[in-house]
């Protein structure tokens, strides 16, 4: 019991020190571009310092597998992200559920997608860093798989208006960049894939949810059938992405089970 309040403790307050010190500083700039791009570092600062400050009170007995097998994860969480975004939005814009209605231009674009990408590492070691670490060396997988799928889930809370298809693809997402995490043993992995999703999911096509003031190259209208087209959420929203996700998951535990028994 000692021990379960202990691990809880440092969850939270690892967590809300990392909300109040991200919320708390004031940006003084009007150009939204900017903006963005500071409010999006000023959390991944806060979170790189917390996590070295809190590993460093655990006398180094925890890591965050960042360098090991980097190159191989840093190509495979590539792939692996073109191919789950490749095929789930390419299935549904091939076959009319996602229709492209307007390209837009979009200003500082790679000052966008900077912002998006600095936002997905920041998510990735909120979720995948000290919190599950901790979990994991203190219980096991299944506890710290559990936990971190819960917060990265109510950080997609938007999800939960949607409706219940887009609540079960941020669920079965975050399982199955867990597996990928695992199985390839390196942060760096589920960080390239997600990275992609956000970018050219949602800078780039617009149908993956960033924040409101993000833009987006391309417009597009999501057809009548909401199973399939995702209605207002779009490529997230859509029940093709469940079941690719699903099937995602088993590879990547599969991957993950069988580098268990070699090891």
């Amino acid at each position: 019991m000692k021990k379960a309040i202990l691990t809880f403790s440092k969850v939270i307050i690892f967590f809300i020190v990392w909300a109040v010190l991200s919320t708390v500083i004031d940006i003084p700039v009007e150009n939204p571009v900017i903006w963005r791009f500071i409010a999006e570092l000023i959390p991944l600062v806060v979170i790189i310092i917390l996590t070295w400050l809190f590993i460093r009170i655990e006398k180094q007995k925890l890591r965050i597998p960042i360098n090991d097998n980097s190159l191989r994860g840093l190509l495979m969480g590539i792939f692996v992200g073109i191919l789950w975004l490749g095929f789930s939005a390419g299935l549904l814009i091939l076959t009319h559920y996602l229709l492209i209605t307007e390209i837009n231009n979009v200003p500082m674009l790679w000052i966008w997608i900077i912002s998006a990408f600095i936002n997905v590492v920041m998510q990735e070691l909120l979720v995948r860093g000290y919190i599950y670490q901790l979990i994991k060396e203190e219980y096991n997988l299944p506890a710290a798989i559990t936990a971190t799928t819960i917060i990265f889930t109510l950080l997609h809370g938007g999800a939960f208006e949607a409706g219940i298809i887009p609540v079960l693809n941020v669920i079965t997402m975050c399982l199955f960049t867990t597996f990928l995490y695992e199985a390839e043993g390196t942060i760096l992995a589920p960080t390239m894939s997600h990275a992609l999703w956000n970018i050219i999911g949602g800078l780039i096509l617009g149908g993956v949810r960033l924040a409101d003031d993000y833009p987006s190259f391309i417009t597009m209208t999501p057809s009548k059938n909401q199973i399939l087209s995702g209605g207002d959420c779009m490529i997230e929203g859509s029940v093709v992405v469940l079941i690719v996700n699903i099937i995602l998951i088993l590879i990547f535990y599969k991957r993950y089970k069988n580098n268990t028994k070699k090891a």
